[in-house]
């Protein structure tokens, strides 16, 4: 058989769950291609992609925002992050979400990597950005962001020693960055 040649899972109905602007939950009847069905398929639904920009100073450091999150509990390093906007490019979404987040202009954008993170339950698109580092020509969005700042290679390998980057999105990007 070969990569591509095969039959996808059918959904033979949904029900609704929730429904915001954000994300979706629906539970879904599915039925595999062996005919094996599962009756109640837990789907998260992201109608938006997300991507994650990766910005390299002249020193060669990278930017980092210290976000406190909800729903973790932590306030931990990240690589600057967020949703993407309905019709909105990956540059241009790279370009915003580093402003937002760390008040720094940017430029030179190279999409290194897209991939799906809960490929198991959720249809969410995450894509990897690199690019160079701008001025910083505003403040951070002080209402998101608690810190940002820039880290040397060696630090981010001791973040990473100290399992101190514990989100998928910036842990990925970093190892992409750090093969690179």
């Amino acid at each position: 058989m070969k990569p591509n040649d095969f039959k996808k899972p059918e959904r033979l109905d949904r029900e609704v769950v929730y429904q915001s602007r954000w994300v979706n939950l629906y539970k879904d009847t599915v039925k595999f291609p062996n005919g094996y069905v599962i009756d109640k398929y837990h789907l998260l639904d992201f109608e938006r992609e997300a991507v994650a920009a990766l910005m390299e100073n002249a020193k060669g450091e990278v930017m980092f925002v210290r976000v406190p999150r909800y729903a973790s509990g932590t306030a931990e390093w990240e690589i600057p992050a967020g949703g993407m906007e309905m019709g909105e490019s990956i540059p241009d979404a790279a370009r915003r979400e580093l402003l937002e987040e760390t008040g720094f202009t940017s430029s030179d954008y190279q999409l290194i990597y897209t991939y799906y993170p809960m490929n198991g339950n959720a249809n969410q698109v995450f894509h990897i950005v690199f690019c160079k580092a701008g001025e910083a020509v505003q403040g951070f969005d002080e209402n998101e962001v608690a810190e940002a700042r820039w880290f040397n290679k060696e630090e981010i390998r001791q973040l990473l020693k100290d399992n101190k980057v514990v989100d998928g999105f910036s842990l990925t990007t970093l190892l992409l960055w750090l093969q690179s």
